[in-house]
């Protein structure tokens, strides 16, 4: 079974808020789309009955809280255990990344509208969080003025301090320092500086396993 994700915002196999939250995958080439509904659940939108094995964890890498998923006649599918969510102040946050694209954010904006809407997956470092991801919609609550969020703790890459102490380094401390630049700037400029950082993640931690 081939599961493929779809990063853009336009495509008429799927619906528009679909498209907007990143829910939109292909099964062996058949569309499969999640609509999240809540902080802990989501419909999947399917021209049949049945939702293949495996798709909803493959979406779930992506949004761990969501774990209730129902057909559009609202029947359960699959539940999940129960995660954990917390209120956490924006200043609180270590952002592991420092740029962000406008065209997310303008998506984004389009289903947040409380600062219940935002949920962040968080890696605790001592009296902060490092956010493993949802950056965009870190800088949409500082855009609408939000003074927290809502998070849950996961485990940690080592690359994810890697990348929040290089986002130290460009002065990126919280949320609040986060770039928002335009599309065509952020296809070049972020799609560099994650090769080239993760080319210097891999020297330094395969020279570590030398020593």
């Amino acid at each position: 079974m081939k599961i493929e994700r779809i990063n853009n915002y336009a495509d008429e196999r799927y619906s528009e808020s679909v498209l907007r939250q990143h829910g939109a995958f292909l099964v062996d080439g058949e569309p499969f789309g999640f609509e999240i509904i809540s902080t802990d659940s989501a419909v999947v939108h399917m021209s049949g009955n049945e939702c293949p094995k495996g798709l909803t964890d493959e979406f779930r890498f992506y949004a761990e809280h969501i774990t209730k998923f129902y057909r559009e006649d609202g029947t359960l599918i699959i539940e999940y255990p129960p995660v954990s969510l917390f209120k956490v102040s924006i200043k609180d946050i270590q952002p592991s990344q420092f740029l962000i694209d406008k065209n997310k954010v303008k998506a984004v904006a389009s289903f947040v509208h409380k600062p219940e809407d935002i949920v962040i997956p968080l890696v605790k470092c001592g009296n902060k969080f490092i956010s493993a991801d949802g950056h965009t919609r870190l800088a949409l609550a500082v855009k609408l003025k939000f003074s927290y969020v809502y998070g849950f703790t996961t485990k940690s890459d080592e690359y994810i301090n890697f990348y929040a102490y290089d986002a130290m380094n460009r002065g990126c401390n919280s949320p609040y320092d986060l770039r928002i630049i335009s599309h065509d700037r952020y296809e070049v400029e972020w799609i560099k500086y994650c090769k080239n950082l993760w080319e210097d993640f891999n020297a330094e931690y395969s020279g570590r396993s030398r020593s």
